[in-house]
């Protein structure tokens, strides 16, 4: 892999454009996903993606295969981009409904039922980053990249610079914090 991760950045850098556009397709969709859940703002997510592969596109000759892969290169870029933006705008931070699902046209049998589906959805993602918003930074990272981004142990432990074990050790109190959180939240709900 290594080597054709070098190829391919050879290819970006010599300016082949069917290379960038590989890199790009392969990775977008990830880091959408990455800035969405973040951010819980789809418009923006896609702002930051279009920052991210900027910022991959300026620096991709300091790629250096010897760190890690190419993928574990580009998502801590992005991280790293989005984690400065969450920081810069946490304060002002809303969940967003389900955008991409309001876009999507439904026939009239089924719109009465998606709309309800869509505001539970909305209700339960919004209870979901609200408890999330309540760990430490460093847990509330690690749970979102394991549970909500599905990253591997290894590559969340590549992309933090921090050993398996203390990703481990992470997710697991991320993991106990957010539950206990939940259901003080629920028990508010209710009362």
């Amino acid at each position: 892999m290594q080597g054709s991760d070098v190829k391919l950045v050879k290819r970006c850098v010599n300016g082949d454009a069917r290379a960038w556009e590989g890199l790009v397709r392969t990775y977008s969709g990830r880091l959408v996903n990455m800035a969405y859940h973040y951010t819980g703002n789809y418009s923006v997510a896609e702002e930051l993606t279009q920052e991210i592969f900027l910022r991959v596109y300026t620096n991709l000759s300091k790629f250096q295969p010897e760190t890690g892969s190419l993928q574990n290169w580009v998502l801590r870029v992005g991280r790293n981009l989005i984690i400065d933006y969450y920081r810069a705008h946490k304060k002002e931070k809303h969940v967003a409904g389900s955008e991409e699902l309001e876009v999507l046209e439904f026939g009239k049998e089924t719109q009465a039922r998606n709309q309800f589906e869509n505001v539970y959805l909305k209700e339960k993602a919004e209870f979901l980053y609200s408890g999330l918003s309540r760990l430490s930074p460093e847990l509330e990272e690690a749970v979102i990249l394991r549970d909500i981004q599905g990253c591997a142990y290894r590559e969340i432990a590549d992309m933090l610079k921090i050993p398996e074990g203390t990703v481990k050790s992470r997710i697991n109190r991320g993991r106990i914090e957010l539950a206990k959180t939940l259901r003080q939240q629920a028990r508010g709900r209710v009362n």
